[in-house]
């Protein structure tokens, strides 16, 4: 069995989201700006800081280089 806060809770914000936000919503913002200002990350002056070097990197993003280490378990030996 679930449990009755398991399904009340999704359906309420379901409900919150879907029909009460748009109107609520604009009521509390200005509350809300206030206590979160928008500016929250700060910004630094390196421009190459989030920049990495895609050049070596596979599908995954990890990065290639090195040696590979072939696992011994599909080989036939």
């Amino acid at each position: 069995m679930v449990c009755i806060p398991c399904i009340v809770i999704p359906v309420l914000l379901w409900v919150y989201k879907k029909f009460l936000e748009p109107y609520i919503y604009p009521l509390i913002s200005p509350f809300v700006s206030r206590m979160w200002p928008k500016k929250a990350i700060p910004e630094s002056n390196d421009k190459n800081k989030g920049k990495g070097d895609c050049k070596d990197a596979d599908i995954n993003g990890l990065t290639t280089r090195g040696t590979a280490e072939i696992s011994d378990k599909k080989k036939k030996h």
